[in-house]
């Protein structure tokens, strides 16, 4: 799962008690980018399916993180699961 040298604050350990669930077979953190708002608190979103999963944006501050997870999950399901691994 730790690819880069490079994460948004407090993105890993959401992504490790993500990552113990039997549904989920791959968390890839991708490219990080400077936004124009302002995100006060790490939010973690998903944002669009990709091929055998989905792709999630995770904010903070000034920063996003694109996160690739694959999947068998719906995206409601996802999205359940997300809210209830926040840390």
């Amino acid at each position: 799962m730790i690819t880069h040298s490079t994460y948004v604050d407090g993105l890993i350990p959401w992504l490790k008690s993500l990552a113990r669930e039997s549904a989920i077979q791959t968390i890839t953190p991708a490219v990080i980018n400077r936004v124009r708002g302002r995100s006060p608190e790490l939010q973690l979103r998903v944002s669009c399916p990709i091929r055998g999963g989905y792709k999630l944006l995770a904010r903070k501050g000034s920063s996003a993180q694109e996160v690739f997870v694959v999947t068998d999950l719906d995206r409601s399901a996802l999205e359940q699961l997300l809210a209830n691994h926040r840390p």
